[in-house]
């Protein structure tokens, strides 16, 4: 039988992404490989993520790669771990189930006269080109069009984007770069699922909206946000992986909200 895992990167130091990490190790039975740019050791990251949770989760079903975004080399050789950690393993036809890609940067100009040329690359590596690099490396983990895999339901690939992101819901301007970004990603991901289609891959690519988390990334807005769409980063988390646990094929290639509400392009 295929042998599926979950990948979270970046996934097991900090906000929406350890949450998702504790979410998946705590709600499944599946292994479960998080990122992280750190150079502490494997022992110190991996107490993080379990603090509170041990109790309830074998241990062992947590394995963490080294990634950084802003390298390509480093992309590649997270994969190449990875590819080697499930040799080791030892298991059969080992496959994505579900992937959250997790990485994001904000800076919020209010005006074009705020817009800085390093900040702006840094916006779009991060927003953007990680997420790009991450495809190229990555998805030849998801179960190609091959009969012995034979998975019970299509792979999840799922990008976390922002509602800002929308052109059809843009009324207020403002944050040019994270928007734009967004919408760029929001267009990596309609891409990237016409590639798994077109190949009859068992996987689909969708996007998340998570709401306001209370992260740092977002600390400076949690009052001005709508009331019913600001979330301890644990109740993000719940609420992501119900709305992808609950997605139909028919769904694919479509920007979702933490609610399973579609935003429109």
């Amino acid at each position: 039988m295929p042998s599926p895992f979950v990948l979270v990167t970046p996934g097991a130091t900090r906000g929406l992404s350890l949450a998702l990490t504790r979410q998946f190790l705590k709600t499944t039975n599946y292994p479960v490989f998080a990122s992280h740019r750190t150079q502490k050791p494997d022992s110190e990251i991996k107490d993080l993520v379990l603090d509170g949770i041990t109790d309830d989760v074998d241990p062992t079903r947590l394995n963490l790669l080294r990634l950084d975004l802003t390298s390509e080399d480093s992309i590649r050789q997270a994969a190449e771990s990875l590819d080697g950690a499930l040799s080791k393993a030892s298991w059969e036809d080992p496959y994505i189930h579900t992937a959250f890609i997790t990485g994001g940067m904000l800076y919020p100009e209010k005006q074009p006269a705020d817009l800085d040329w390093t900040k702006l690359k840094e916006t779009y590596q991060i927003n953007v080109i990680s997420h790009l690099l991450l495809i190229k490396h990555f998805s030849r983990f998801l179960p190609p069009a091959s009969p012995k895999y034979k998975v019970a339901v299509p792979s999840k690939w799922v990008h976390i984007t922002a509602r800002v992101g929308s052109i059809a819901d843009n009324h207020r301007g403002g944050w040019f770069s994270y928007r734009s970004s967004k919408a760029a990603l929001n267009q990596v991901i309609k891409t990237f699922d016409n590639h798994l289609d077109m190949n009859k891959n068992q996987a689909i690519c969708v996007g998340l909206h998570p709401g306001t988390v209370k992260t740092d990334l977002s600390r400076g807005y949690w009052k001005s946000a709508a009331k019913n769409e600001v979330f301890e980063a644990q109740d993000a988390a719940a609420n992501l992986v119900n709305v992808v646990e609950n997605l139909q094929t028919r769904q694919r290639g479509k920007v979702w909200d933490w609610a399973g509400e579609e935003i429109p392009w």
